[in-house]
């Protein structure tokens, strides 16, 4: 056999990127008559160079593309950057430069990295959201929010990042700190500008019925983080002040055992409701030492319970008491309205505290056939009962009365049914530089205007100060700041606060259908075409922020008329992470793996077959530098067994009358791996099985391939097919070395213009069987079967064999154990 060419793995790749580049592979006609599919990954921060890590994702959605190429459909790959934010902005203050530098800088290093990794995108439908021509549009849709009536600005209790200097939303805080940086949140009093997500609460929530392929972990995080709560609001009025305080309860079977009334540290009514008191000045420290505190250490189960006295006194509406008001580190404002009905009794938080600064309690519901009472009680009594000391109620089982009650209490005009939602609206408001300046302008004469929509975009300037001081850095550029009223052509200023990262984020799918609109967002009748995307893959981290603000945002255009669907992403697919020595990757920890450094050495083709083959996508894995080798010497293996199989070719096939075994058995293999990665690829995405399946295909055919391709011509066409087969199904995974071997083949088109493997039941039927013989579980023997032998007829065999009689020797059969195809073994006393 003369020596087989050296696989050149460089050349290939290079010429073949280059090949898709010029002939546009993933250039869409958004108009071809295949049936359409949108495959969507996540557009990354352009923060820094991408790393071993990040190629799953991508590596992950070009298979899925390539593949459904394959089958027939019409697929839109496009790719952007989420370029405006904090990541971008650190980088670029890290580095010492300015943001929009690094920023497209990093753009240009990943543009070409994704070509190094093989990963083909529509680049003209590139969007990069820190370009004039798509934060344009975002603030369009701002714009539309605040003519809606769903974009406001108020005073608010807000996350503050010390470290970067700005404030974060309820979603970007993680076990209270900074999910960025890590630092402790403080929290701030400042004016911000919110969106009415909770307009949406409860249609995000009942829209989940329309998302049958989502993973139930991503559903129900979002579920608890809407936090959808039945229960009454009951007003209590504040004694000798005008003030009346809404209180949430999903327990008003127990109002009669309120002693004492609760307030958030964050609630803000409670400076004026203790101005001018003594305790004025203790209540404010308080609430201001409580608000340092992180939320989730306040509502641990174990926290010590600490509160002050505010002076003042509510009424409970049903008892008519007069009980105290106190301010708690126990309670939130992030729940209900920030106030809480006290039933010491029957809430062990309560109690804790009530017995700490001596409180009045008293039962109202008592167990079925006990007396509680309030000096033997050691601890809340929570379980269900029978209320007392409950007025009319008395009696009644507390569940049953809450209807009762609750109706009792709209009669008399201080309470009602209430559904309360623990999701709060969406504070969009930066104090940094580097997002997109929110079109707004303050005018003394006409007060908050709206900039005129045939004036946007509001550009960013870039002579500006950008490192984080507290206040906006876009306040030092006079020449942004200093503007005209729209309304009244007066001296006015622009607001200088820009917009959070994730509105960019929450419309892109959309952009990338009509990039080059100037007159619009996007075309509407292209998008009801092509959306909701078929398939979306990202991390489990966006679960919350970029997926609950994308299904808002899409909900919010459905409602503007610009398009009919209502959800954005038909398909969701979270992958795993990728780790290196037990950690996620990053510079700080020193364990980034380089993928230049891989591609450079073993190839674009064997780091997406490692990156595939680590693991099921959708768990955690590590990363080992040893094991890429392993593929490549696979890939090897595969170069050299296709150019066998070109030399084998060349000799005269023998004239065998009947097929070989072998060949048979090459044909059924064959046609098994076809069926096999195909439902793994359409169903249930075991990249890592298909793999494993491909390299036990190899190890089989590599041994049988000479002697059957010589055998006859069926032999030599059953070789053909497998050939084809194996190549076409390696495509996806390796696409370069594919394309090479389908060249080779004689093929004049892509290998991604070629039609996906077939396979036929008839030729994956097994006609004979190898049955193992045991006897007490030892092995004596195999006997070959028909492979649709049923159990009785492989047993009658497999007593009948020599193999078992000569181990039976007039002992008694106890039993027989029969596994089809595979197993007989005679158990005997």
């Amino acid at each position: 056999m003369s020596e087989v060419q050296e696989y050149l793995f460089n050349d290939i790749e290079n010429r073949w990127q280059n090949e898709w580049e010029d002939s546009a592979l993933f250039k869409v006609d958004l108009n071809d008559k295949k049936p359409k599919f949108y495959c969507l990954v996540m557009f990354p921060y352009p923060s820094a160079a991408l790393h071993v890590g990040h190629g799953r994702v991508y590596i992950i959605g070009d298979v899925v593309a390539r593949y459904k190429m394959m089958r027939g459909f019409n697929v839109l790959a496009p790719m952007g950057f989420d370029a405006f934010g904090l990541p971008a902005e650190n980088a670029a203050i890290k580095g010492g430069e300015h943001p929009e530098k690094s920023t497209l800088r990093n753009i240009e290093t990943m543009h070409r990295q994704f070509k190094s990794w093989g990963v083909g995108y529509d680049w003209d439908r590139e969007a990069v959201s820190c370009l004039p021509n798509y934060y344009k549009w975002t603030q369009w849709f701002f714009l539309k929010m605040v003519e809606k009536g769903l974009a406001y600005k108020k005073m608010a209790s807000v996350n503050w990042c010390p470290s970067c200097q700005t404030v974060l939303a309820n979603e970007q805080v993680i076990d209270g700190a900074c999910e960025r940086c890590q630092s402790k949140v403080d929290l701030r009093d400042l004016a911000q500008w919110f969106f009415k997500i909770t307009d949406y609460a409860q249609q995000l929530l009942d829209d989940m019925e329309l998302l049958d392929h989502w993973p139930e972990r991503v559903k129900t995080m979002q579920r608890n983080w809407i936090g959808r709560s039945v229960g009454s609001e009951i007003d209590f009025k504040v004694n000798d002040f005008d003030l009346t305080l809404p209180c949430f309860t999903t327990r008003i079977d127990t109002i009669y055992g309120c002693t004492y009334f609760v307030l958030a540290a964050e609630h803000p009514d409670l400076p004026k409701l203790v101005k001018g008191l003594p305790q004025e000045k203790e209540v404010l420290a308080f609430a201001q030492k409580v608000k340092a505190e992180s939320k989730i250490e306040r509502m641990a189960e174990n926290v010590k319970k600490e509160g002050v006295f505010t002076g003042r006194t509510v009424t409970n509406p049903f008892t008519g008491e007069e009980i105290p008001v106190w301010v708690a580190n126990y309670v939130l404002m992030d729940y209900g309205t920030g106030a809480v009905m006290a039933v010491p009794t029957h809430d062990q938080r309560d109690f804790e505290f009530a017995k700490k600064y001596d409180l009045k309690l008293k039962v109202v519901i008592q167990p079925e056939g006990k007396t509680l009472s309030v000096d033997e009680m050691k601890e809340a009594y929570i379980e269900d009962g029978v209320l007392a000391n409950s007025s009319q109620f008395d009696g009644l089982p507390n569940r049953k009365s809450m209807e009762k009650i609750v109706a009792y209490g709209e009669e008399q005009g201080y309470a009602r049914a209430k559904i309360h939602f623990r999701l709060r609206d969406w504070l969009i408001s930066r104090q940094r530089y580097w997002g997109a300046p929110i079109p707004m302008i303050y005018c003394e004469k006409c007060d908050v205007v709206p900039v005129p929509e045939d004036q946007l975009p509001v550009l960013l300037p870039k002579d500006v100060k950008f490192k984080p001081t507290g206040e906006s850095p876009l306040k030092q550029n006079k020449e942004f700041v200093n503007t005209t009223c729209p309304k009244c052509g007066g001296k006015a200023t622009r607001e200088t606060d820009t917009m959070d990262t994730f509105v960019d984020s929450s419309w892109y799918f959309l952009r990338y259908i009509s990039p080059g609109s100037d007159d619009a967002p996007f075309v509407s009748k292209d998008a009801n075409k092509w959306l909701p995307v078929d398939q979306y893959i990202g991390g489990i981290e966006h679960a919350i922020l970029h997926l609950l603000y994308s299904r808002f945002f899409t909900k919010f255009v459905h409602d503007l008329g610009l398009i009919d669907f209502k959800e954005p992403f038909r398909n969701l697919f979270a992958q795993g992470m990728i780790v290196k020595d037990g950690n996620k990757m990053s510079k700080s920890k020193g364990n980034v793996v380089n993928p230049d450094e891989l591609i450079a050495k073993f190839g674009a083709d064997t780091v997406r077959l490692y990156t595939l083959f680590i693991g099921p996508p959708e768990k955690d894995a590590e990363w080992n530098d040893a094991s890429v080798e392993g593929c490549y010497r696979f890939l090897k293996r595969i170069w050299r067994l296709f150019h066998e199989y070109l030399e084998f070719k060349q000799s005269k096939p023998g004239e065998l009358a009947k097929l070989s075994d072998k060949a048979k058995e090459l044909r059924r293999q064959s046609h098994l791996l076809v069926q096999k990665i195909t439902r793994d690829l359409d169903e249930e995405w075991h990249f890592n099985t298909v793999v494993a399946s491909v390299m036990e295909f190899s190890n089989f055919f590599t041994p049988v391939l000479k002697e059957v391709v010589q055998e006859s011509a069926e032999g030599a066409a059953i070789v053909d097919e497998a050939i084809r087969n194996l190549v076409l199904l390696l495509a996806p995974l390796t696409p370069h070395l594919s394309e090479e071997l389908w060249q080779k083949l004689g093929e004049k088109q892509s290998v991604f213009k070629a039609e996906w493997p077939s396979f036929e039941e008839k030729h994956m039927v097994q006609k004979e069987a190898e049955v193992v013989l045991q006897v007490n579980g030892k092995v004596r023997g195999r006997i070959q079967v028909p492979a649709d032998l049923d159990k009785a007829g492989l047993e009658k065999l497999a007593l009948e064999s020599e193999a078992v009689k000569a181990w039976l020797d007039g002992k008694q059969v106890a039993k027989v154990i029969v596994v089809p195809s595979k197993l007989v073994n005679v158990v005997v006393k």
